[in-house]
């Protein structure tokens, strides 16, 4: 087994900078700051705030690390309904799954299910830390590939 290569075939490592460069290339700062030019409060943040965006970022780049313990010990049960269903679209809303923003998450897809700490929810993708072998790896996954979660 490559020990590089996700387990399986809908899970997908993202180029997390690569994203944000590319993103915001076309703006002013060019993508090196996020929240409006000159500085003023990103993402309605208090005044006086500036060169943030939203929590776990600076200047634009991801300084939220993975959480400093474990995950919960316990696996939460799936849902009956979504146990049953062989067959399906899966389409999480971001705005749903945003909640979950730097919380213990358990998500669930098609062949797989593991603990999740989210820092980005993207309009199509999720990137965060994934609880892999006793330690926290980042990793990144579309939305499109998830069948449910819940965040605690």
């Amino acid at each position: 087994m490559n020990h590089n290569q996700p387990p399986y075939e809908d899970e997908r490592q993202f180029n997390f900078q690569g994203m944000l460069d590319g993103l915001f290339s076309g703006f002013p700062g060019g993508g090196q700051q996020f929240g409006p030019p000159g500085g003023g409060p990103p993402f309605g943040g208090p005044p006086g705030q500036t060169g943030g965006g939203p929590p776990g970022f600076q200047g634009g780049q991801p300084s939220a690390g993975p959480p400093s313990s474990p995950p919960p010990s316990f696996t939460p049960s799936q849902p009956q309904t979504l146990q049953s269903q062989q067959f399906g679209v899966y389409a999480i809303d971001p705005g749903a799954i945003r909640r979950c923003l730097f919380q213990f998450t358990y998500i669930w897809l098609r062949r797989d299910a593991f603990w999740f700490f989210p820092v980005f929810v993207g309009r199509n993708s999720i990137a965060g830390f994934r609880w892999y072998r006793n330690r926290w790896v980042y990793y990144g996954v579309d939305l499109d590939r998830i069948q449910s979660f819940q965040c605690y």
